[in-house]
C-alpha cells in the first residue's frame, strides 16, 4: 500500500497519476476537507481562496487537466499598487505617471544613472539596486519585501527570482511617467479561474478516485517498521510513503532523528499568513482583480477580490475583498484576529476602497505555512533533511515537501512520481 500524507493540489496529483498506474493508494489529511492551499471556506455565501488564486500555467498537461475538471473564466493579468495616497498600475517602476513631478525625478534620474554593479550579485538588497537604481529600491521594492517575505532584502538570496520581477529599460520607464496606455509586461498573458466552486475546482478531475481519509494529523512516523500513527489513536501500515508534510515538521514526528538533520529543520524559515476576509453589500466595492500595498503602516501586502475572480463567490450583488498579511519568526503578528480586522477596516477607509456601512461579513484565520523563504544558504539546509529523508524511503511532493517557491501547476506535476 502507498499512503500519501496532506491532501493539496500535490497530493491528489500523486494518488491520480499512481492510479492511473494501477497503483493502490490511500491519502491521510488532517483537517477535515482537501485542497490544501488551493482549498476555500464559504461564510454566509461568500466564499475565499486560500491563498492560491489564479492560474497561469503555460503546461499544456496541467491547462488539460483543468479544463477536464471545470469550466473557468479567462482574466487579464492586470493589477495595481497602493502608494502613499497614489493608485498605480502594477508594475510601479513602468506606470509612474500618477506621481508627482518630484517623485518621478527622483526615480527616473536614479534610474538613468543607475552605476550598481550588476555581477556578482550576492543578495537580493543588490539584485533590486542593480534593476532599479537605489531610490525606487529603497522606498518601494525593498519596503514590500520586508512586508511580503519579513526579512530584509539583504538577508534574501537571489535564487527564487527568476521571471518574477520585470526588469524595464528606460524609455519604458519614461513612457510610463508620462502615459496611462502601457504594455502589459506581467510573466502570464492570462489568468484563469473556474467558475464554479473556488480555485480547487480545477483539482475536480483528479480527485474523482482519491481515496481520502480527513482529520488524520501525523504524530509519528516509524520508518523502521513502515507504520505512521495518527492523533486519533490509529495507525496504518505503508509499503511506500509519499508526504507534502513541511520539513520543519518532520522533527516532531520522526524518532532518533540525527542532531545535525534537526538543526537543519530548525533553520528553515517560512511564512505565515493572516487572510482578512470581507464581503460588502453592494457589486463594486472590488475595483481591481488585485493589487499590491506597499506603505509600511498598512499590514497588508496584497489583496485578491474573489468577486472578480468569479461572481460565483458571492451571493447576488455582492462584492468581496481578502488581504494578506505575512509574518514568521522573524517578523512576529502580535494581534489578535480582530484586531488585524479592525486594522484593514480602517486603511481601508484611508485607502477610499469601503466604508462600515459597506460590510456584511468579515473574517480573519492564519494559515501557517505560508511561502518559503530564501534566506542564505537555505538550500544546504534544504538538501541536508531532503537527503536523510530519501535514506527512509519517503516521497516528498508539493511546496513544503520540496521546500521551493513552487505556483500550483509546478506542485501538481511535482505528484508524478
Amino acid at each position: 500500500m502507498t499512503v500519501i500524507l496532506g491532501a493539496g493540489i500535490s497530493d491528489i496529483s500523486a494518488s491520480y497519476h499512481l492510479g492511473k498506474k494501477g497503483i493502490q493508494n490511500i491519502i491521510f489529511e488532517q483537517d477535515n476537507d482537501w485542497g490544501g492551499l488551493c482549498g476555500n471556506f464559504e461564510i454566509d455565501g461568500f466564499r475565499f481562496d486560500k491563498a492560491v488564486h489564479l492560474s497561469f500555467s503555460d503546461n499544456e498537461y496541467v491547462k488539460e487537466l483543468f479544463s477536464k475538471s471545470c469550466e473557468y473564466f479567462i482574466h487579464k493579468p492586470i493589477a495595481y499598487n497602493y502608494y502613499n495616497g497614489y493608485w498605480l498600475k502594477h508594475p510601479a517602476q513602468n506606470n509612474l505617471k500618477p506621481f508627482s513631478l518630484d517623485e518621478k525625478i527622483n526615480i527616473i534620474s536614479d534610474f538613468a544613472q543607475n552605476t550598481n554593479n550588476k555581477a556578482n550579485l550576492k543578495n537580493y538588497e543588490q539584485w533590486l539596486k542593480a534593476q532599479y537604481g537605489d531610490y525606487f529600491s529603497e522606498h518601494f521594492a525593498m519596503v514590500y519585501t520586508k512586508k511580503y517575505w519579513t526579512l530584509e532584502a539583504k538577508d534574501l538570496s537571489t535564487t527564487w527570482v527568476g521571471n518574477r520581477m520585470y526588469k524595464p529599460n528606460l524609455k519604458e520607464v519614461l513612457k510610463g511617467a508620462f502615459e496611462n496606455k502601457t504594455p502589459n509586461t506581467y510573466y502570464a498573458s492570462q489568468m484563469r479561474y473556474p467558475k464554479k466552486g473556488g480555485y480547487k475546482s480545477f483539482l475536480n478531475y483528479m480527485r474523482e478516485n482519491c481515496n481520502i481519509k480527513f482529520n488524520k494529523k501525523v504524530i509519528q512516523i516509524d520508518t523502521l517498521n513502515k507504520i505512521v500513527y495518527f492523533d486519533d489513536d490509529t495507525n496504518q501500515v505503508y509499503d511506500n510513503l509519499i508526504s507534502s508534510i513541511p520539513l520543519p515538521e518532520y522533527k516532531k514526528i520522526i524518532k532518533q532523528m540525527p542532531s545535525n538533520i534537526k538543526d537543519a529543520c530548525d533553520r528553515l524559515k517560512y511564512t505565515s499568513i493572516a487572510l482578512v476576509s470581507f464581503g460588502f453589500n453592494r457589486p463594486d466595492v472590488a475595483k481591481y482583480l488585485w493589487f499590491y500595498i506597499y506603505d509600511e503602516d498598512i499590514l497588508a501586502s496584497r489583496c485578491y477580490s474573489p468577486s472578480i475572480k468569479s461572481i460565483d463567490n458571492v451571493p447576488n450583488g455582492c462584492s468581496s475583498l481578502q488581504f494578506e498579511i505575512y509574518f514568521s519568526k522573524e517578523k512576529p503578528l502580535n494581534f489578535s484576529n480582530q484586531e488585524l480586522i479592525n486594522h484593514m477596516i480602517q486603511k481601508s477607509k484611508k485607502m477610499k476602497i469601503f466604508s462600515d456601512k459597506d460590510i456584511v461579513m468579515q473574517d480573519c484565520r492564519i494559515l501557517k505555512y505560508g511561502n518559503v523563504i530564501f534566506y542564505h544558504k537555505m538550500e544546504n539546509d534544504r538538501k541536508i533533511i531532503l537527503n536523510y529523508l530519501d535514506t527512509l524511503n519517503i516521497k516528498t511532493v508539493g511546496r513544503f515537501g520540496k521546500w521551493e517557491y513552487l505556483w500550483s501547476d509546478q506542485s501538481l506535476l511535482s505528484g508524478i512520481l
